[in-house]
């Protein structure tokens, strides 16, 4: 599988940059694990961390989850890992699989975009029950692009811990 990353826009409206470095940044996530055995994306480089690779492609899969569809889509459902709502769970990815990690999140992202596109404007709202807040599309969208950037620092340095691999 090879992954297509594209650069955002350099110009364009408000959605069409939010949705552009949205998808850059998931593309990113794809290509840091390009290429790695399901032994090797379960590496947990940096002990005593058991952050892995394929643990951070599952935190994503529950983090698209949680936002776009439980949060924007008012879903009740529960999370991919976790009956309780238990976001560590993700990470734990002793036992995953390449093919069962990136299944749901790839499911989890094609969700969201649906969601996103269906949205009549980035106004459109959404309760968190987490936090009890009613936030629109546009903060789910930027909090997604943040937590994405975030973790695709940890993936750099994850990344080269497993085979030296550095860059994309």
């Amino acid at each position: 599988m090879t992954t297509e990353r594209i650069g955002p826009p350099v110009t364009g409206d408000e959605r069409e940059t939010l949705r552009a470095f949205l998808d850059f940044h998931r593309a990113t996530l794809a290509l840091k694990c390009e290429g790695l055995s399901d032994e090797e994306l379960r590496r947990q480089s940096m002990p005593p961390s058991t952050l892995s690779l394929l643990g951070l492609v599952r935190h994503m899969a529950e983090v698209e989850r949680a936002w776009f569809r439980r949060v924007i889509a008012g879903e009740d459902i529960p999370l991919v890992w976790s009956e309780t709502g238990d976001f560590q769970q993700a990470y734990d990815a002793r036992s995953a699989t390449r093919a069962e990690a990136f299944d749901a999140w790839e499911r989890e992202v094609e969700h969201a975009r649906r969601i996103e596109r269906a949205a009549a404007s980035l106004d459109v709202t959404g309760h968190n029950v987490r936090s009890g807040e009613t936030v629109s599309l546009r903060l789910v969208m930027l909090h997604l692009i943040h937590e994405y950037a975030r973790h695709n620092g940890h993936a750099d340095f994850l990344r080269e811990g497993v085979d030296g691999t550095v860059g994309v």
